[in-house]
């Protein structure tokens, strides 16, 4: 059930800018910073006897010539407060250098042939130097060399199409594959032969974020779809996920419907094959805390069995085999198990625990040559241990150190299992172990080789990373990651970056993120909160943030930045937070509940009016998570903290920066739109509130090197300039 996508995540350093200096003094400003004038409009809403003002409605009509026009003159404020930042081209320079190294995933092998010309191909993304975007590559054979078999780059001189997805065929003859254009990841599913690099007829739209099976002879697959519009209520287009079954060379107009039909919108259904075709497996997520497993018998063309249904608990599919379907769930396990499923009796009193939860998070697991490697967070960092089929553990695998282990990669009937790894401090390495190369060790801990890496550009060894805990409002003591120069001092005044996320059950583990290297190499401080909402300690800290618990990640993170300056790390004056997604939420938050706190906030692709969220794009898939305002005591909770109706008139506000996207088809940039006018009204402060708002952008996947570079470059000179650093 794993879909194959490159995956590419960015620490930064910067040579020539006084490594190891604290922050200078800042520049001095105008009393009020320029802003653009904004329309304010005489609106408010009842809501369940509450008047909801919304002044700046009239922001969310991204069409209107009138947003048109202000979104221009805002993005011109931008471009002339952040052009003359003096460490600009040298921020530029550098992001360029840390970024040339390119990205790496972890091979998808597949056996292919038989006899004597048998061979297991290697399908895996690499971006290298200037590229904009990943290529696909593929390996005939262990030893072979690399092929590039779809190359998005040669589709658009900008970079603006994007590999979003890709599926090879069971025995690695065919590839079906999703392309996008501008970051919206609307795909268009295309099926190319391996060995010619030639597409076949097959085209197929409406295929975001596809899942897909292939049948065994490689004539047809199982995938996911959207219906065209006018087939459903407007506004519904981005909803009624199905499951459709195609035979190459058919009319895909003509495709019938497998599952889906008269079930919520809001279904996201997921598909897997067992290899003899005849078990087809549908996973239904529904939110981020449940979802339902579905099985259909192929071979007597039976309806879909429920066979996990209507429980508040999660049910991940991790492999279909013949005889055994490997389940993961948090059913009476918050922390995760792993359990068996016979296709032919499917009925859950005949369950088969393999995996008891343990003291550790249980986050992913791989079969592999008769063998189980599982995947478990140990504190927000990876560990990888082996079993036997039936649980029998086995041994582990020794990683690098402290960081983040991707997605384990196999094909059933091998005995080699692929993982990538990364940390803080070092970019991503492929490993492979080989089960079968040898004994295990004495000590039970087995090691893998390389089998290809990125080379890093920084030198880490002046750095170090450390694991500090904070005490919450509520006395929850959370984990934080801090990642600073060895030799610094806790003086006080060290300029620091703090980070997080807090929800959907999203991991915030230690990875490699360029972006922050100039800011360790400045002598500063990166921190990353582990914030109730995420996933690293089960669900029930995923639980404990979502909701109406969702005020408990917004104290998490104040308590952290509180912790930072209580321990001498920064001061208000020397801390910048930052955050994307439903982490610009929680930018959002922290900045109007504790402006005094922080002085400059990187605010990215935002949910901020919580009272309409649900109301754009695909906003009806995050309800399970945040609530809606429809409900009256949902509302309660989400106007308690929606940023933009906490924005107070008359309040010094520290600097901010919105980043959004025309192309957003996830977050609608009217959050970013209407927070902007809104903060720029009632701030009094000197610090500016700026918007960056890019065409031929969306939410962040597949979004070209070149366009990634220039928001960078943005966002760190930015905060260098508010920080006081690189002048």
């Amino acid at each position: 059930m794993k879909t194959c996508r490159a995956h590419a995540i960015a620490v930064f350093s910067l040579c020539g800018l006084g490594v190891g200096s604290s922050a200078v003094a800042t520049p001095a400003k105008p009393s009020r910073p320029p802003v653009v004038a904004t329309r304010v409009q005489a609106i408010a809403d009842t809501l369940f006897g509450v008047t909801v003002a919304d002044p700046y409605r009239w922001l969310e009509e991204a069409d209107s010539p009138e947003v048109r026009t202000w979104t221009e003159q805002q993005n011109a404020l931008t471009r002339s407060t952040l052009e003359p930042v003096p460490a600009r081209k040298r921020l530029e320079q550098r992001f360029w250098e840390l970024y040339e190294i390119g990205s790496l995933s972890a091979p998808v092998p597949r056996v292919t042939g038989r006899g004597s010309k048998k061979i297991t191909r290697y399908f895996y993304t690499q971006r290298s130097g200037k590229q904009n975007q990943p290529v696909l590559f593929v390996r005939d054979g262990l030893a072979a060399a690399d092929r590039a078999l779809v190359d998005v780059n040669t589709l658009a001189a900008d970079g603006t199409q994007s590999l979003d997805w890709w599926f090879p065929s069971e025995n690695g003859a065919l590839l079906a594959y999703g392309v996008s254009e501008n970051g919206s990841e609307e795909s268009v599913l295309r099926v190319r032969d391996v060995a010619s690099g030639k597409d076949l007829p097959d085209v197929i739209a409406r295929t975001r974020a596809c899942s897909l099976a292939w049948l065994p002879d490689g004539k047809g697959f199982y995938y996911t779809r959207y219906p065209a519009a006018g087939s459903v209520p407007p506004g519904e287009e981005r909803y009624h996920r199905s499951v459709f079954f195609h035979a190459l060379g058919a009319d895909p107009a003509r495709d019938p419907r497998v599952f889906g039909e008269g079930r919520d919108l809001k279904d996201w259904p997921d598909v897997a094959l067992a290899p003899n075709g005849r078990w087809l497996v549908v996973n239904v997520s529904q939110g981020w805390s449940r979802s339902e497993i579905f099985l259909v018998d192929r071979q007597r063309k039976t309806p879909a069995v429920p066979v996990a249904q209507g429980i508040p608990a999660i049910f991940s599919v991790v492999e279909v085999l013949d005889h055994r379907i490997y389940v993961r769930t948090n059913q009476d396990a918050p922390r995760g198990r792993l359990m068996a499923i016979d296709p032919r009796h499917p009925e859950r009193a005949r369950w088969k625990e393999i995996l008891p939860q343990g003291a550790d998070i249980l986050d992913d697991v791989a079969y592999f040559g008769g063998r189980l490697a599982a995947r478990y967070l140990v504190d927000a960092s990876s560990r990888v241990r082996l079993y036997s089929a039936d649980g029998a553990p086995a041994g582990a695998l020794e990683l690098p150190g402290l960081g983040t282990v991707g997605a384990l990669s196999a094909e059933r009937n091998a005995d080699e299992l692929f993982y990538s790894y990364t940390s803080f401090l070092t970019p991503t390495m492929v490993l492979r172990f080989s089960a079968g190369a040898a004994a295990p060790p004495a000590n039970g801990i087995a090691t893998g080789t390389v089998w290809k890496k990125l080379a890093s550009p920084i030198d880490a060894a002046p750095f170090e990373v450390e694991q500090v805990r904070f005490t919450s409002r509520d006395g929850t003591v959370c984990p934080m990651f801090l990642v600073h120069r060895k030799d610094w001092k806790r003086d006080g005044h060290r300029p620091t970056l703090l980070n997080g996320y807090g929800g959907f059950n999203v991991n915030m583990l230690p990875g490699w993120t360029p972006s922050v290297v100039p800011l360790l190499e400045q002598g500063g401080v990166f921190a990353m909160a582990t914030l109730r909402g995420g996933g690293e300690y089960g669900e029930d800290w995923h639980k404990a943030g979502m909701l109406a618990n969702k005020q408990n990640v917004f104290d998490d993170f104040i308590a952290a930045a509180e912790w930072l300056i209580a321990k001498q790390v920064t001061s208000p004056a020397e801390l910048a937070i930052s955050g994307r997604s439903n982490g610009g939420l929680l930018i959002g938050a922290a900045l109007t509940q504790r402006p005094a706190l922080f002085r400059a906030a990187v605010c990215g692709v935002p949910l901020l009016d919580m009272v309409r969220y649900h109301k754009f794009r695909l906003a009806q898939l995050w309800i399970p998570e945040y609530g809606s305002a429809d409900d009256p005591d949902q509302f309660q909770w989400l106007y308690a903290y929606s940023p933009y109706h906490h924005v107070k008139d008359g309040t010094r506000y520290p600097a901010v920066l919105l980043h959004t996207a025309d192309s957003d088809t996830r977050v609608d940039p009217m959050h970013a739109r209407k927070m902007t006018a809104r903060l720029q009204a009632a701030n009094t402060g000197s610090s500016p509130i700026l918007l960056r708002l890019e065409t031929k952008a969306g939410h962040g996947a597949g979004k070209p090197l070149g366009l990634i570079i220039a928001q960078l470059v943005d966002e760190w000179s930015f905060l260098f300039s508010e920080l006081g650093l690189g002048g």
